[in-house]
């Protein structure tokens, strides 16, 4: 499987990477300075603005799946640089056809009916910015019918770990366990991202996960 990776080289797009070179996909790396991934067996890496939907267009073209682990953090205005950058993502896997799979953010998901965890009094201030941007992102992908998407979100908690290759999968409510939500290591998230290219099993929907 041809995968284009954009954010190959961040906290959870570097797990993913790992992970699909590591069951013997190719693997291409779209980053804003190349210099910083050196090529290795399997993978290609090329420089791409993830801002711009005509540079990510050129680079999709040929490829099976994009995985997108954009993130806004290091930007001063978070949420509108993260959406400004889904637009683009979004854009360029409809013209291109490519099917998408985005990492998406735990604060759109339910913690009892009705009631999102980005919405309770507990949510860390720092975190609102980029939760908001995910859950406006997971909103357009739902009314963006002519494009074949998944979300993906994480738990309240991922962590790095061990690699288990188990876990529990839900639709739009925290997983939780005994003493309250479940989280997940980064390396068994990446192993369902990675599943999910091969599989495609919850096309047009967001799911979560957990240990």
């Amino acid at each position: 499987m041809r995968i284009a990776l954009i954010g190959a080289t961040g906290f959870i797009g570097s797990a993913i990477r790992q992970e699909a070179l590591s069951r013997g996909h190719h693997v291409t790396a779209i980053v804003s300075n190349p210099a910083r991934l050196p090529a290795a067996q399997g993978l290609e890496v090329q420089g791409a603005d993830a801002l711009d939907s005509q540079q990510l267009r050129a680079v999709l073209h040929g490829h099976d799946v994009v995985i997108s682990a954009f993130s806004g953090h290091a930007n001063s205005d978070v949420y509108g640089y993260y959406l400004k950058g889904m637009h683009s993502i979004i854009d360029a896997a409809r013209a291109t056809g490519v099917r998408l799979l985005v990492v998406g953010g735990a604060g759109s998901l339910e913690v009892e009916p009705g009631v999102q965890l980005l919405d309770t009094p507990s949510f860390p201030e720092q975190w609102k910015a980029t939760a908001e941007g995910a859950r406006a992102a997971l909103k357009l992908l739902r009314e963006t019918p002519d494009v074949d998407w998944t979300v993906l979100s994480p738990p309240p908690m991922i962590h790095p770990g061990t690699r288990t290759g188990q876990y529990r999968t839900a639709n739009d409510a925290v997983i939780m366990g005994d003493s309250g939500p479940s989280d997940i290591s980064l390396e068994d998230y990446a192993v369902a991202m990675v599943d999910e290219a091969e599989s495609a099993k919850h096309r047009g929907l967001r799911f979560t996960v957990a240990s």
